[in-house]
């Protein structure tokens, strides 16, 4: 006799009234609005974004719909301004620089440049404790110095590194823990993306900015590289053996090509020989030569796939770019920077308050957002403060940076996290307790940066950049 099928039973109905948080959300500040109900405009303009994120729809379609919502319900504002201001918005030159340097990391991603600086780090100081751990790190700046991207640099360095660390011993989540955090070093040291995506929305010298990324950055990788080689000598990990000099000279010479795009790019902009945009275009060339002509790793039938995903990422980037644009010419037609600044020196807050505020709301919208979302949405808000204050904009543009690194490194949304979690196969959860030393030296290093300007300004301030 047939045992009896199990019954199955329906799955617990998940509650709806989280659904409705974002119509109430909307709702709210517009129905208190023409009910006479006086409240500040800056609210409904960010109730109305909030609402529409909370949805799921993109970041990029949420400012577009806000600002057009906005503008054609609440104000008189002509039509023909806001196409105007769409096309003006994206005319800056500066903003080329954003798909020749997204061509030039996925050449370079592709092309073994990644595996040469891994050598030539191990190379170097493979024998210190932590081995293989502090030569990703030391790679990972290196390949940040010609790449501009911080999940590219993840990418790269990680799906190398990180399986030879577990081959000799290492635990999965102490090199999963370095790469995501080394990643990040990605957008700091130059040339960076976000950091050009700074300079278009506040209008600040994208060479002075590179500049002044210099130090911030080889200080981030040294604190960053105290702590790998911390924990590796407490816990006493592997160490490789002392490489020849010869050893290191033959990974040197191997890895040049790549590391002579760090002199190309900071070289000719520093001399003058060419502007930011044009040392992007100049990365690219070199590197597309380098990746299929030199060291040949990457064959010519594959670089269409390469131009077409650069094509795709460029796109995505200069959208977000467009609708952030109009965003920006809202909260300015509004005056709702000014209104914050004024609020803010009337309740007596200083640069010491005004920064710890900044990093907060920076922090935390990094739990929701990506960086260039953030920059894009923030920096014409907090900027104008800022310059009310008396804060040297490329100083604070470093500081917008530092907390694009912390962001993409911690949960729900760290881009890093989800990238790192593709290569090591760990889950978010199990990378977000792996990360946690890494992320705490950050945000120590985060502090430093905040209150000590000098850090930032000094090298471009010496070389006559600002």
């Amino acid at each position: 006799m047939s045992a009896a099928a199990p019954v199955s039973r329906p799955a617990p109905l998940r509650p709806r009234w989280p659904a409705l948080i974002p119509p109430v959300l909307i709702a709210i500040p517009v129905l208190l609005m023409f009910a006479g109900v006086p409240i500040a405009n800056g609210w409904i303009i960010f109730a109305l974004l909030f609402g529409l994120m909370l949805t799921g729809m993109p970041i990029s379609i949420s400012l577009g719909l806000t600002v057009l919502t906005y503008l054609f319900t609440m104000t008189t504002v002509p039509i023909q301004s806001v196409a105007l201001k769409l096309f003006t918005g994206i005319e800056k030159f500066e903003i080329m620089a954003i798909p020749f340097f997204i061509l030039a990391g996925n050449f370079l991603t592709h092309g073994g440049v990644a595996r040469r600086m891994i050598d030539f780090a191990s190379a170097m100081i493979g024998h210190w404790y932590g081995g293989l751990g502090l030569a990703g790190v030391m790679a990972c700046a290196l390949f940040a110095a010609v790449s501009g991207s911080s999940p590219a640099t993840v990418v790269a360095i990680g799906s190398i590194i990180l399986p030879a660390m577990v081959k000799q011993g290492f635990p999965a989540r102490f090199g999963a823990g370095v790469i995501t955090t080394s990643g990040a070093l990605g957008i700091l040291i130059p040339p960076s993306i976000v950091m050009v995506m700074y300079a278009v929305a506040t209008s600040t010298s994208v060479g002075a900015l590179f500049i002044a990324g210099i130090i911030p950055g080889i200080l981030l990788a040294m604190f960053l590289g105290f702590t790998t080689w911390w924990r590796a000598r407490k816990f006493d990990y592997p160490r490789q053996p002392v490489a020849t000099w010869a050893e290191r000279w033959r990974t040197f010479r191997a890895s040049i090509w790549g590391l002579l795009l760090i002199v190309v790019v900071i070289g000719g902009i520093y001399t003058g020989i060419f502007t930011p945009t044009e040392a992007a275009a100049m990365s690219a060339v070199y590197a597309f030569f380098v990746a299929i002509f030199v060291y040949k790793d990457m064959p010519l039938s594959k670089a269409p796939k390469v131009l077409l995903d650069s094509a795709n990422m460029s796109a995505m980037l200069l959208y977000i770019i467009t609708n952030a644009v109009m965003f920006s010419y809202l909260m300015t037609s509004e005056q709702i920077p000014q209104e914050l600044a004024a609020w803010m020196l009337d309740k007596g807050l200083g640069v010491v308050a005004f920064l710890l505020f900044v990093n907060v709301v920076l922090l935390l919208a990094g739990n929701v957002m990506e960086p260039s979302s953030i920059v894009l949405i923030m920096a014409p808000i907090l900027f104008p403060v800022a310059m009310k204050l008396g804060i040297d904009p490329v100083h604070f543009g470093i500081i917008m940076v530092v907390n694009m690194e912390v962001g993409m490194c911690h949960p729900p949304v760290g881009l890093n996290l989800y990238v790192a979690s593709g290569v090591t196969k760990m889950g978010i959860t199990e990378l977000t307790i792996a990360v946690w030393p890494w992320l705490l030296t950050m945000l120590v290093f985060l502090v430093i940066v905040t209150y000590w300007p000098a850090m930032s300004i000094w090298l471009p301030k010496t070389l006559h950049m600002m």
